[in-house]
């Protein structure tokens, strides 16, 4: 009987950032407002790397809303995107090099969106984080929140419906 050896730690870590920069790319948006992902094993943090072109109004100044909006939506779709495939990008069953050539798995879908503005996103960076409070195979919840400088003190937070691949795929 033969033992399988566990691949080495760089390999997997070279795997798992593939397929984490392959979903973050499938989405044109997320370059456009230039956010970007710390991954550390299976949870994320999402970063909205501060631009002129974010100020919605400059008398304050402030965030506009439709970016901080953009930007709750788009950790909760990555995060949620990212919980659903890890066992499949884990064991290898998704390829990092098939999925950067566009060819990913069908990704869950907004059946609605709530955010609470909580006070005006300043003019720098801003980070969040999404919980998924249910995932089944017909629609998953989740609620993110965002922060700045202290993740105590949140300037935004939402929270979403989403339609799972597996339903999506099925005919009505």
């Amino acid at each position: 009987m033969s033992r399988s050896r566990p691949e080495p730690i760089q390999v997997v870590k070279q795997r798992r950032d593939a397929a984490l920069n392959a979903l973050v790319d499938s989405i044109p948006y997320i370059r456009f407002l230039d956010v970007t992902f710390d991954r550390r094993g299976d949870e994320l943090t999402a970063q909205l790397n501060f631009a002129d072109k974010h100020i919605g109004n400059p008398l304050l100044p402030a965030i506009h809303g439709g970016v901080t909006a953009a930007f709750l939506e788009i950790t909760a779709v990555v995060s949620l995107n990212w919980a659903h495939l890890w066992e499949r990008i884990e064991s290898g069953a998704l390829d990092p090099e098939e999925m950067a050539k566009g060819n990913l798995p069908r990704q869950p879908k907004t059946i609605d969106f709530t955010v609470d503005y909580l006070r005006s996103g300043l003019p720098r960076d801003a980070y969040a984080r999404a919980t998924i409070s249910r995932a089944g195979r017909r629609y998953a919840s989740v609620h993110v929140e965002a922060w700045q400088d202290h993740k105590s003190k949140l300037f935004a937070q939402g929270s979403g419906h989403f339609l799972m691949p597996q339903a999506a795929d099925k005919p009505s």
